[in-house]
């Protein structure tokens, strides 16, 4: 099966499980035509076909509860409940029990391309170095969170200078086109349960964002509470592409289970509701792109800081001795 045929055989399978939005997907294939690292992005059910075959000896590591469609963007920042900056892995759409090698070569293959491109400084020898010795360390160490504070002001500073510009970003939100109707009454409730106050009113907004996801309906619940704006996104979930690749017909997500068991401090604003995923959209939560880093020193320091933080999956492994995410 090429990658036309797997394409057309994936969508199929999403479509499945949620409404597909067609319109987006000409977005995707846009977007994916742009270069490679947008392509890996958008095609994880591909990687999830192709890596047993192209890396038997890896598929054999051991297996834990692994993020599956990491890369390079997939870390960026949040404030957890005692409004501390926090940062680490923020997107766990694809979440799965895989090899741990997985994660491990898929992160060093984003960087790869990106470093071929010149994005990245870091010499090609040497990012495979800079993410296994970033990913011992982590091991050795025992996994903490990545709060940016006292112990990790170096990243602070350039996390901050990430943030988007609050004027900026609600004038983005406030742009978007209203839903007057259709909004699945699941994804209402979703919402529901995360507004700070019952009935606040609100409106909400269409949004196109991402590119793996793109295709999947999203709703933007926009309300005035207590001087300002606040704003809940509510993403149709869907299991990971790895269940279509290995011809599985469960539906488990594993989304909520990496978020409770992962070595991580928690976004109280990010939770599985059903079939679901309902987050909080912020100036606060924003990506650090290892290309904007303009010293080779620093985009070294973050790649490792990227491997560092993949411990947090070897606590799921353990987890998964106990019965507790069994498909």
């Amino acid at each position: 099966m090429n990658i036309v045929g797997a394409t057309k055989a994936f969508e199929t399978w999403v479509s499945g499980h949620i409404p597909i939005v067609r319109s987006q997907l000409f977005i995707k294939y846009r977007k994916m035509a742009e270069d490679p690292v947008q392509f890996l992005r958008g095609t994880f059910y591909r990687w999830a076909q192709l890596f047993p075959r192209i890396c038997p000896d890896l598929d054999k590591a051991v297996t834990v509860l692994a993020v599956g469609d990491l890369h390079i963007a997939s870390f960026g920042t949040w404030r957890d409940g005692f409004g501390r900056l926090i940062w680490g892995v923020d997107d766990f759409d694809e979440a799965y029990p895989l090899p741990y090698a997985s994660d491990l070569v898929r992160l060093a293959f984003s960087a790869t391309l990106d470093a071929s491109d010149g994005e990245i400084k870091t010499h090609l020898r040497n990012v495979c170095d800079v993410i296994l010795d970033g990913y011992r360390s982590g091991l050795a160490e025992g996994g903490k969170p990545f709060v940016l504070e006292e112990p990790h002001k170096w990243l602070r500073k350039i996390a901050l200078d990430c943030l988007d510009a609050p004027a900026d970003f609600w004038k983005k939100l406030d742009a978007l086109p209203a839903v007057r109707h259709g909004v699945p009454s699941s994804a209402r409730k979703g919402l529901a349960s995360l507004l700070p106050a019952p009935r606040l009113e609100h409106r909400i907004v269409r949004r196109i964002a991402g590119i793996g996801s793109l295709g999947h309906p999203r709703y933007v619940a926009v309300a005035d509470w207590l001087g300002g704006q606040i704003a809940l996104e509510a993403k149709a979930a869907t299991p990971s592409a790895c269940a279509w690749a290995n011809s599985r017909a469960g539906t488990r997500i594993y989304y909520q289970t990496i978020l409770e068991q992962a070595v991580r401090c928690p976004d109280p604003f990010v939770r599985l509701c059903g079939k679901w995923l309902v987050r909080q959209l912020a100036p606060d939560s924003s990506p650090i792109e290892i290309e904007t880093m303009k010293g080779r020193k620093d985009q070294d320091r973050l790649l490792h800081a990227m491997a560092w933080r993949l411990r947090m999956s070897t606590l799921a492994h353990r987890e998964r001795r106990r019965g507790s995410w069994r498909t």
